[in-house]
């Protein structure tokens, strides 16, 4: 046999990396992240830079970390579900070994980077990984409060931005963190909704009434309304540094409303393409009142 098929290429071992951790996810909850540094910070300079590279780079590690902690956990379940049975451990490209060794040093990588930044941030990053994988994964089989479970690590990376910033957890860090979990239940509903059928093989409990419903719909609606809500809290001058000009404010319910729409349209539908729809939403929305936060602080 040659050494080409003996041994997995570059690119392939650089391909199963980025499934170990899911890439895509994790850039974007980083993403989330260095959003919530840029609103923490009094003044950007080159200190800024490079904390905000470390937080990037910690970041990274701790959502790939429990991302690889994940599929270790749920190999037996991903092998049953078609969207997950190509994962590198379900497929046999990566052994269990190979991924907990994966994960453990993305682990001590990711904490003591974050503890360089201030040990805040690296206690509330090991809270969010033990959380995740401690608590939501193994409630995933049993309860569809998982996603309520999850919605707190899930919540975690645009405060852990702020506290990165700041070395503080206040109102600022807390508005922040009640955005992302109201944000968590639309999305992931949505999710749960199109990939019903498939999440069933692998007896995930993800939507609210265990069904796709309008119950399920009716409460995707709500926690839209509530997001919202939060959205535009730091219009009201209650939530200190945290604060929305009045355009911004009316860019932000506008956002709102427009992920509102697409809610009340799987309502009335119930089908599957306005649940991915939805979804697809839900993820810009997410990015873009983050962008106008950022914007609206910067050029006031």
């Amino acid at each position: 046999m040659s050494a080409t098929n003996t041994f997995p290429s570059i690119k392939s071992i650089f391909t199963d990396f980025k499934e170990i951790t899911k890439a895509g996810l994790a850039i974007s909850v980083v993403f989330s992240s260095l959003a919530g540094y840029m609103l923490g910070i009094y003044e950007f300079n080159l200190g800024s830079i490079y904390t905000l590279f470390m937080l990037a780079i910690g970041g990274y590690c701790m959502v790939g970390a429990s991302n690889a902690y994940n599929q270790i956990i749920e190999k037996d379940l991903d092998a049953l579900m078609d969207r997950t049975k190509n994962r590198p451990i379900p497929a046999g490209r990566m052994s269990v070994n190979t991924a907990f060794i994966i994960a453990t040093i993305l682990t001590i990588i990711g904490l003591g980077i974050l503890y360089m930044i201030n040990p805040k941030t690296a206690m509330f990053g090991a809270i969010s990984i033990f959380l995740y994988t401690c608590v939501y994964t193994p409630l995933k089989t049993v309860t569809s409060l998982s996603v309520f479970v999850g919605a707190f690590p899930g919540a975690i990376p645009f405060m852990l931005g702020w506290v990165a910033a700041t070395n503080d957890f206040g109102i600022e860090a807390g508005t922040l963190f009640l955005i992302q979990f109201f944000w968590q239940f639309p999305h992931f509903w949505a999710i749960g909704w199109f990939l019903f059928e498939d999440y069933k093989k692998g007896g995930f409990f993800m939507l609210p009434t265990g069904s796709k419903n309008k119950g399920t719909a009716t409460q995707i609606i709500l926690y839209t309304l509530w997001l919202t809500v939060a959205s535009i809290l730091p219009s009201f001058g209650y939530t200190g540094r945290l604060y929305l000009t009045t355009v911004s404010t009316i860019i932000v319910g506008l956002l709102g409303l427009w992920m509102l729409v697409y809610a009340v349209k799987l309502y009335k539908n119930q089908t599957d393409k306005s649940a991915k729809t939805l979804m697809l939403v839900s993820v810009a929305y997410i990015s873009l009142i983050q962008v106008v936060y950022i914007l609206d602080k910067f050029l006031r």
